[in-house]
């Protein structure tokens, strides 16, 4: 077995960008496009309990957070993964929703909650949050 050390890895044609065989040898996947650029587990108060790439957390009001990006995204339409926490047992779905109309380049906004009425609408909750962010840094 063969141990590869290192401390950075540079493509060939382009520096920053590497591309990885997929398991059936026929496709590939670009190294650098498939990272989390930043990830965050907050808390209901938008305090940060743990995290990469984020710098700060803003508690908006009830199940409503800002985040600030510690090194920019390189423009606003990057890709939001997010969850929040389901703390109580039977209580509807809980979403973690982007505010598409407030994400920028260095920040985005998250509002947690859940539709449990019916009704369609949302009920906007504090919960903890779990989120990560894909696309392309500054």
């Amino acid at each position: 077995m063969a141990t590869l050390k290192t401390n950075t890895l540079t493509g060939t044609s382009t520096a920053g960008s590497i591309a990885v065989t997929a398991e059936g040898n026929s496709t590939t996947t670009n190294l650098q496009q498939g990272l989390a650029k930043a990830w965050l587990l907050g808390g209901n108060d938008a305090s940060l309990t743990d995290n990469f790439n984020i710098a700060s957390g803003t508690d908006n009001g009830t199940g409503d957070y800002s985040y600030n990006i510690t090194n920019d995204m390189a423009n606003a339409t990057y890709s939001i993964c997010s969850q929040a926490a389901n703390e109580v047992a039977n209580d509807p779905v809980i979403s973690c929703n982007p505010s598409n109309d407030v994400t920028a380049a260095g920040s985005f906004r998250l509002q947690c909650g859940h539709t449990a009425d019916g009704t369609g609408g949302f009920t906007q909750l504090d919960k903890v949050n779990y989120c990560s962010i894909f696309g392309d840094l500054a």
